[in-house]
């Protein structure tokens, strides 16, 4: 004879489980909002890839102070130099998700680097976007001796010469490499890139006349366009520039050409929403604040102060377009 089984505590407690569960999900997801109300608690460490003194680390401790003042805790920057920007990368990717370490993200060191050779992170999966502080246009420029006046007449006088002409560009892989090599694709001519350290030495090679042209930052160039010891033909970026208001954007002739670079603040991949939110809103407060603006303009920084979801979509659309320019340019190593 088969005992019968009485189900219905069974039954209870299964529903007892399922209740304790809810409310222990309902717990946590009260609890997360608060978490993100007391966060900061302890210092920040924002983690740079290039040394102190440039323009990004300029922007980024500009940065930091903001958050600090806004926050109540110091956000400091480190300088993590090396591997083209994948070892400040690899530490942020690396480290726990709670807000407490941060990458300071360039452009070159998140969409450029891994196009050209095999990095220990995915710029994608392994970060969360907060936002850009500032962007930087760069500028087509030639010696004040070069004839050109405008970029149909470069163009027609590189193709009128009867050697291949050369430019300058401040390192391997660099923005004002690729930059100038889209344009080239784009304006269907050819030319031989002689590379520098830096921006620097190769605008005063520009300006000596013993390369003819380059894409220069705009900081470094306005000072020798002002002297007249080069001329702006265009600007890389989709709009003109306060800075040069008569200087055409490449994208007037070439649509859809772009070329900035961007200096913004990401996280690990899985830090909170909260805490991602409430530092992208600090940044966009700062970027509409006529104060913070201005010390951006003397470095020659347009400021953004964009959401999460844009500079993630950003990072999408760079990763593909200097893609297509180290293929280009010839530079991808992997």
């Amino acid at each position: 004879m088969i005992a019968r089984v009485d189900t219905a505590w069974i039954d209870a407690f299964r529903k007892l489980l399922a209740s304790l569960f809810a409310i222990v999900a309902l717990t946590l997801a009260a609890s997360a909002p608060s978490q993100a109300d007391d966060w900061p608690q302890r210092p920040v460490r924002v983690i740079g890839p290039y040394a102190a003194g440039g323009n990004a680390d300029v922007v980024a401790r500009l940065t930091a102070q903001r958050l600090s003042e806004a926050l109540g805790q110091q956000f400091v920057v480190e300088n993590r130099v090396g591997g083209n920007g994948s070892i400040a990368a690899e530490t942020v990717a690396r480290s726990t998700p709670d807000g407490y370490t941060l990458l300071w993200g360039v452009q070159p060191a998140v969409v450029i680097t891994p196009a050209m050779i095999k990095v220990p992170f995915d710029p994608i999966k392994d970060f969360a976007p907060i936002s850009v502080t500032g962007t930087n246009p760069f500028v087509l420029v030639v010696n004040k001796d070069v004839p050109a006046k405008t970029v149909k007449e470069f163009i027609a006088w590189v193709k009128s010469q009867p050697v291949k002409l050369s430019y300058a560009e401040g390192s391997i892989g660099s923005i004002t490499h690729l930059a100038m090599a889209l344009f080239l694709k784009r304006a269907g001519i050819e030319m031989t890139n002689v590379s520098y350290r830096g921006n620097n030495p190769a605008l005063t090679d520009v300006i000596a006349g013993h390369v003819p042209t380059m894409f220069s930052n705009v900081s470094d160039a306005l000072p020798q366009i002002k002297t007249g010891a080069i001329r702006p033909l265009a600007v890389s970026s989709t709009e003109r520039l306060p800075q040069l208001p008569d200087t055409p954007t490449v994208a007037e002739l070439f649509p859809g050409y772009s070329a900035v670079t961007w200096n913004g603040l990401m996280a690990p991949a899985g830090t909170p929403k909260p805490i991602i939110d409430k530092m992208a809103k600090i940044i966009q407060q700062a970027c509409k604040d006529p104060k913070f603006v201005e010390r951006l303009a003397k470095i020659g920084v347009d400021p953004l102060g964009n959401t999460p979801e844009q500079f993630a979509a950003l990072i999408a659309k760079d990763l593909k377009t200097w893609a297509e320019a180290v293929e280009i340019a010839g530079v991808k190593i992997k």
